[in-house]
């Protein structure tokens, strides 16, 4: 009997959640997907200490010699982002997910301007704009920017997707692909609760994504789902079917050494409890958003924590930049 991660990758296109390049090798994942604090986590790793001086280096060259250490670390933001994901394309076949910084989630025109300089980023490091998904959080003026980047022909992976507000407003954008992040979910529904735990089928992440599933396929639309933010294996086993799947190294690893039998949940020609087709303006967006109290407050919590993890990250830039520059030592290793 194959491992049930095999049995899924025949049904649902598997995703490496991860910044560890050395775990995505491992894996080999077809795609894979970073977040800021994905990225946090991975440059804090030894190992990959040349890539982030690499980023610093460029920075500084582009940023010039006057420029503060604040400006080059928030230049070379950007830049390590880009050379992750161009690490992590020379493993996989297929797409890497680089996400805009999460301060600019209520801004449609900054949003627009960030995603067109990581695409160009890429470019200059001869990666096609086919290879990359621009994450964005899933604001109103996010799936706004969206829209227009998808025009110019740059796909867009919208995240932080918790409401079905927020997958309608998505698929009617037609961007390329959305994130509902299950374990989220799961995470408030236990708070507010008192539940401990929930049988897989009964999930509030699992079936906020199921409901999203069906929606999209009995409608037609073009943009394809990835369950997202998984807290154990349960969840990902219930929506074996998705259309792609982003899963953490601990429970791909988890699955690998599993040869149990898996069984197909989501299946396009075999949809169920799908609603009218829907459309939404900006204002029944909000409304119909605010509403749901869960995915409100878990957009705005996972906004923050985002930006928290950028700027933590803006800090450990900086004082190696200091490091770098302050001592010949290290800037000749670094080169």
């Amino acid at each position: 009997m194959a491992s049930l991660l095999e049995q899924l990758s025949s049904m649902t296109v598997v995703v490496a959640d991860t910044g560890d390049i050395e775990a995505i090798r491992e894996f080999q994942p077809r795609d894979a997907t970073t977040n800021p604090s994905l990225i946090l986590a991975a440059a804090q790793i030894a190992a990959y200490q040349d890539l982030i001086d690499q980023s610093l280096k460029f920075s500084r060259e582009k940023s010039g010699p006057l420029a503060s250490f604040d400006e080059v670390a928030r230049e070379a933001l950007d830049e390590i982002c880009v050379i992750f994901g161009k690490e992590i394309l020379k493993i996989i076949p297929g797409r890497v997910s680089t996400e805009v910084d999460a301060r600019l989630s209520f801004d449609k025109d900054a949003t627009i301007n960030k995603a067109r300089k990581l695409i160009n980023l890429y470019k200059q490091a001869g990666i096609s704009k086919d290879r990359v998904l621009i994450k964005i959080a899933s604001t109103w003026e996010g799936i706004k920017a969206a829209e227009v980047l998808e025009k110019e022909g740059i796909h867009c992976n919208l995240t932080l997707l918790f409401g079905f507000s927020q997958a309608i407003a998505c698929a009617e954008a037609g961007v390329t692909l959305i994130s509902p992040f299950v374990g989220r979910i799961l995470d408030w529904y236990k708070a507010e609760t008192g539940k401990e735990s929930y049988p897989g089928n009964e999930d509030p992440g699992v079936i906020s994504v199921s409901k999203i599933f069906n929606y999209y396929k009995s409608h037609n639309y073009r943009t394809e789902v990835m369950g997202a933010s998984f807290r154990n294996v349960d969840e990902i086993l219930e929506l074996a079917g998705c259309d792609l799947l982003t899963i953490s190294p601990k429970f791909l690893k988890e699955l690998e050494n599993d040869n149990s039998n898996l069984t197909r949940k989501l299946d396009p020609l075999k949809l169920s409890g799908s609603s009218d087709r829907i459309h939404l303006n900006e204002v029944d967006f909000k409304i119909m958003l605010k509403s749901d109290r869960m995915a409100s407050e878990k957009l705005q919590e996972g906004i923050v924590n985002f930006s928290k993890a950028i700027e933590q990250l803006e800090i450990q830039l900086k004082d190696r930049l200091c490091a770098i520059e302050n001592d010949s030592s290290v800037i000749l290793s670094a080169m």
